[in-house]
C-alpha cells in the first residue's frame, strides 16, 4: 500500500501549479483585451469630436461667405487656423480652413462657387498614438 501512496504523491501539486499558470495566463490575456478596448473606445471618442471640430470649421467658412454681399464676396485668408489662429478645439484639435473661388458662367449668368476644404487634427504626426485627424469638404454657390 505504501508503494501505491508514494507513485502518486505530487500529483495535486503538479495539477494545482499548471491550473495558477492557465488562470494567470487567462488574467493576463482579459487585461490586455480590456486595455486593448479602452484605447479603441478613445480613439472612437477623439475621431468624433474631430469631426465636429472639422464641421464648426466648414461651417465657419461658409458663413464668412454668407455674410457678404453675393457680388463681392471673397474666401477668407487661406488656409485659416481655427479658433484664432492659436487656441484649439476641445480634445486638443486644430482646424485649418481653406477656400478656393471658382467663377462659371451659366446662361449669361456668371455665377461663384467656394470650395472649402476644413481638416481638424490633433497635435502630433500620423502614426503616433492619440493622433487624429478628419477632413470635409463643402461647397457654396452664390
Amino acid at each position: 500500500m505504501k508503494s501505491i501512496a508514494r507513485s502518486h504523491a505530487g500529483f495535486a501539486a503538479m495539477a494545482a501549479i499548471f491550473l495558477l499558470v492557465v488562470l494567470a495566463a487567462l488574467g493576463a490575456f482579459m487585461l490586455t483585451f480590456s486595455n486593448t478596448q479602452q484605447l479603441n473606445s478613445a480613439a472612437d471618442i477623439q475621431g468624433s469630436r474631430a469631426y465636429w471640430a472639422a464641421r464648426a470649421g466648414l461651417a465657419w467658412g461658409i458663413g464668412s461667405i454668407a455674410a457678404q454681399p453675393a457680388a463681392t464676396a471673397t474666401c477668407p485668408a487661406s488656409p485659416t487656423t481655427l479658433p484664432g489662429g492659436s487656441a484649439s478645439f476641445d480634445g486638443g484639435f486644430t482646424v485649418a480652413v481653406t477656400c478656393a473661388p471658382a467663377t462659371y458662367n451659366e446662361a449669361g449668368t456668371d455665377r461663384r462657387v467656394f470650395q472649402f476644404t476644413a481638416v481638424a487634427q490633433t497635435v502630433g504626426a500620423p502614426g503616433n498614438p492619440g493622433f487624429v485627424e478628419r477632413s470635409l469638404t463643402a461647397t457654396l454657390e452664390r
